[in-house]
């Protein structure tokens, strides 16, 4: 009877040590409190609706102070971005990566002149893919936050 030698995979035993050097950096955001929900059932009552559609969505501006504008959006739109551009409450400039966003809620960010941007967050996580290519989720919470 043959007996089986342990071997290690060299190739394996490289990736896992590249996974235990990596570990630090990305727990390295977990430390912080999470965000907690933009808004509730309870106080989407106290936001302004906007448009008018079978699709609803709620969508806050948080601007450099910390203070936000809430939204109760209506829409007949599939795409968060199409809906915004609509009510008007975002602008920005097309580029070969989709809608660079400068303005929400008439607040003008230009990371260029003063280091600031907005970013998109759904439901309350950062958004993976941009604002022009999200699709609306009915009762979901969109966001931009000025950083």
């Amino acid at each position: 009877m043959q007996k089986k030698q342990n071997r290690r995979n060299p190739i394996a035993f490289i990736l896992c040590m590249a996974l235990i050097a990596a570990m630090p950096i990305t727990a390295a955001g977990c430390s912080e409190k999470p965000e907690e929900s933009i808004s509730s059932a309870a106080d989407a009552s106290q936001y302004e609706v906007l448009g008018t559609g079978e699709t609803e969505f709620t969508f806050t501006i948080v601007d450099t102070e910390g203070n936000e504008t809430g939204y109760e959006i209506h829409t007949d739109k599939t795409v968060v971005g199409d809906a915004l551009l609509e009510l008007d409450l975002i602008a920005g400039d097309e580029s070969e990566y989709g809608l660079y966003v400068k303005t929400v809620g008439g607040i003008t960010l230009d990371f260029d002149t003063d280091g600031k941007y907005w970013a998109f967050y759904a439901d309350g996580e950062y958004a993976t893919a941009g604002v022009d290519s999200t699709d609306i989720t009915a009762g979901a919470e969109y966001s931009f936050k000025a950083e």
